[in-house]
């Protein structure tokens, strides 16, 4: 259905791109402003810091892209991206459980850098006929046609010293920055109410690299080992395109993985098991250590906002940041242009509207997992009601039967994946499984004390 004749979209990064994908079907023309220069092609951008860390694209996630860009996963598999369809191929202890490796998901995870995937999609993206993408231009502003109650373009300048600004004019503004995106601010001063945040600070650490792992020490495609109540740090190595591996570290606050490789290793010995900290002392680093702080949750509840201008829409990071280590957003991302295309093509008024109500569908299961996994650390500050509690106590049990209950594991890693609703993880059959079926435990094993408490 058309919509219009021009859209801008703020950003060329994964969610940028998904939306130009998305309304080239809708607008006759789509304009892509992105502030870095994309002139040479596939590699790590300033605009995406976090490109250099552990990602991992879940199977919702993967299915919606493929729904975009048919024939997308065959490509990335045949350029190296590792496919995983058995779970024995994972080794996943979250809160300090290990699920059993008997679990059958019944999904296929697909393990891209972000490079790699970014380019593959900017590739058909700029393919597209009705869409053009323009590097190295600063958005400045946006521009409000106050008489109509909507914002009728963007102000841009080239990155070049003495550009002029120059106006582009917009049916429809997409704001894809990113988190640290001005929008909100941009609204204030142009007289509509910025949208209410929600936010969960957690200041966690990163340190990530690349790495070849000596043959006939490699451990599993996928090592994820989360963080407990009583260790705030966790890791992740994943094999990737080139026979490589990309190894991260993490840590809550104080406990921040060091930047070198030695120091990495040894920040995670004590809680990886002996097999991975094998392959992990053998390897060679291919990469200086990169790193990443990451401040807070952030949520942009567009969804209930009641004085927005009409002709401006957010997606990704600019609507909802998630803390990293539970590689949702490049899935969630992927959702929520989903849910534009359908909003787009349904027709009718307050398309905006329509949007961010579809959007806030995928974005509060991730919200939910996120943030509730975030509040077991005792150093992360937040709301811990009667309700939060319950639900965290709950999941630390349905995760202690799941170490030896692949039913309860299976039903556990198809939520996390976003491909059943959380609301599976209360059908009676797991209910019965959870809470009247004893948890085993061997005769040496400590009670965790995630459920002492």
């Amino acid at each position: 259905m058309r919509r219009g004749e021009h859209a801008v979209v703020l950003g060329a990064s994964l969610g940028g791109l998904l939306a130009a994908r998305v309304l080239s079907e809708s607008f006759d023309r789509v304009t892509v402003v992105e502030r870095d220069g994309l002139e040479s092609g596939p590699g790590f951008r300033r605009g995406v810091p976090q490109a250099r860390h552990v990602h991992a694209l879940l199977p919702s996630g993967s299915q919606a892209l493929e729904t975009l860009f048919p024939g997308l996963l065959a490509e990335l598999a045949a350029h190296g991206t590792k496919v995983i369809a058995d779970y024995t191929e994972f080794y996943f202890s979250i809160a300090g459980h290990r699920l059993s490796a008997a679990a059958e998901p019944r999904v296929l995870t697909y393990l891209p850098t972000r490079p790699h995937l970014e380019d593959r999609i900017r590739e058909r993206v700029a393919a597209t006929a009705a869409v053009r993408i323009t590097g190295g231009r600063d958005v400045v502003g946006l521009v409000s046609d106050r008489p109509g109650g909507r914002i009728a373009g963007v102000r841009v300048t080239a990155r070049i010293p003495g550009s002029a600004e120059e106006f582009l004019a917009a049916d429809l503004v997409v704001d894809a920055m990113g988190r640290g995106t001005r929008v909100p601010a941009w609204l204030t001063e142009l007289g509509y109410d910025a949208p209410a945040e929600d936010s969960v600070a957690v200041q966690v650490g990163y340190s990530s690299t690349r790495l070849r792992l000596r043959p006939g020490t490699e451990p599993e495609k996928i090592v994820l080992i989360g963080p407990t109540p009583d260790r705030p740090t966790g890791m992740a190595l994943l094999a990737t395109e080139d026979d490589t591996w990309v190894f991260t570290a993490t840590g809550y606050r104080d406990h921040h993985p060091g930047n070198t490789f030695e120091a990495m290793v040894d920040a995670v010995t004590g809680f990886a098991p002996p097999h991975v900290v094998v392959a992990l002392r053998g390897a060679e680093p291919l990469t200086p250590v990169a790193t990443y702080r990451y401040e807070a949750n952030r949520r942009r509840r567009y969804d209930r906002s009641t004085r927005l201008p009409r002709g401006l829409i957010a997606l990704g990071d600019a609507l909802c940041g998630f803390n990293p280590i539970y590689a949702q957003g490049m899935s969630v991302t992927a959702l929520a242009a989903m849910a534009l295309r359908e909003s787009l093509r349904t027709g009718g008024d307050e398309l905006e509207r329509r949007y961010f109500l579809a959007a806030a569908r995928p974005v509060e299961v991730a919200w939910q997992l996120a943030v509730g996994q975030d509040l077991t650390q005792p150093s992360v500050e937040g709301s811990r009601p009667l309700r939060v509690r319950l639900l965290n106590r709950y999941v630390r049990r349905l995760l202690a039967v799941g170490e030896h209950d692949p039913v309860v594991a299976a039903r556990f890693l198809r939520v996390s994946a976003f491909v059943d609703a959380p609301t599976a993880l209360l059908r009676p059959d797991v209910l019965a499984r959870t809470v009247f079926r004893p948890r085993r435990r061997t005769a040496t094993e400590p009670v965790p004390a995630a459920l002492a408490r």
